[in-house]
């Protein structure tokens, strides 16, 4: 576990040093993610949690990952439901790699299973629906130049730019056909809106990427920002969308993901697409597009993952998975072109 080959006592050192903490201690690795290592690091003066990139990360990007994310998250302290940085190292010297420090938020990550004390899941699940999708409204209106996030991304030409580059590079790294994965890009060419809008977004919101109180259902932090940027917000919406409620296929692709939505008195997506925009004060128009985009543009990414595990790189249930995984990604892209979502 990679948890071991951290120096924990250089760790503690720079943390009493910088924070002013005492008695610091990794107490456990915590779950989620498939690019970071999270780590739960206990003090004397409160929990606290550590983020860094693993030593086999899938992605070469993942350290500035996660110095983009100690940026938004420190950006959007105080307009957002969002952990307080703590502090970013970048100095390798401590524990080899860089790390960001922040707040431990009393929560759960919620997946396939609710806390018991959701008296009544349906109400329960409705009112986290409705929070979520006003957390990324709020966050979709927030203006980039006011919290000194101007230069995150380049937001031109969003859509075309992610569908060339992830047919690109699927070209260029492939290890199976996928027939839907052309197809599909060149239908999203044909149907490309003519203009969007531009905003910060997180990149990979949906309900397993928050935090969730264990006593009332209520979002209590929107976590893993490493993946924001400046980009259009219907597609933001659109991967929030594409996980939530009922599916087109069964199994659907990443099952687990936003599984306990997937049952009877679900407010639906539409609702929550309808109630996102008269907050953003944004149209859905085009949202089959955008919702194919969602399915389509995940597939090309985590077809990645799959591509390591076939040349034995890496070896977990989630690239194993993948197998299936990736192809019904593609055909629910398909689905959604056709407005069946």
């Amino acid at each position: 576990m990679e948890v071991g080959r951290i120096d924990q006592q250089q760790l503690a050192k720079w943390i009493e040093n910088s924070l002013g903490r005492s008695g610091v201690a990794v107490l456990k690795a915590l779950g989620g993610g498939n690019a970071n290592l999270t780590l739960l690091i206990g003090s004397d003066e409160g929990d606290l949690v550590l983020r860094m990139p693993p030593d086999a990360s899938i992605s070469p990007n993942a350290e500035r990952g996660i110095a983009r994310e100690a940026r938004v998250m420190s950006a959007l302290g105080g307009k957002l439901k969002v952990p307080q940085v703590l502090a970013w190292c970048e100095d390798t010297k401590v524990i080899g790699r860089s790390f960001l420090l922040v707040e431990h938020i009393d929560g759960v990550a919620i997946t396939d299973t609710l806390p018991t004390d959701y008296s009544d899941p349906v109400e329960s699940l409705n009112k986290l629906g409705q929070q979520l999708v006003d957390e990324l409204a709020t966050l979709h209106s927030i203006d980039p130049a006011a919290v000194g996030l101007a230069d995150l991304g380049n937001a031109d030409d969003f859509l075309v730019r992610n569908i060339d580059r992830w047919q690109q590079i699927r070209k260029q790294q492939s290890v199976r056909d996928l027939p839907l994965l052309d197809e599909l890009a060149d239908w999203l060419r044909v149907n490309l809106p003519s203009k969007s809008s531009a905003a910060i977004i997180h990149g990979d919101y949906h309900l397993d990427n928050t935090l969730c109180r264990a006593s009332v259902p209520e979002l209590a932090a929107v976590i893993d920002w490493e993946l924001s940027t400046l980009g259009d917000p219907l597609a933001d919406l659109s991967l929030f969308l594409m996980f939530w409620g009922s599916r087109t296929i069964d199994p659907p692709a990443f099952q687990h993901v936003q599984a306990v939505t997937r049952n009877p008195g679900i407010v639906s997506r539409k609702i929550l697409a309808q109630r996102w925009s008269e907050r953003t004060s944004l149209a859905l128009d085009h949202l089959d597009f955008y919702l194919c985009f969602a399915f389509w543009r995940l597939a090309a990414i985590v077809e990645g993952a799959w591509i390591l595990q076939q040349q034995g790189k890496v070896d977990a249930a989630y690239s194993r998975g993948l197998e299936y995984d990736v192809p019904a990604l593609l055909v629910e892209a398909q689905h959604a072109a056709t407005g069946d979502w």
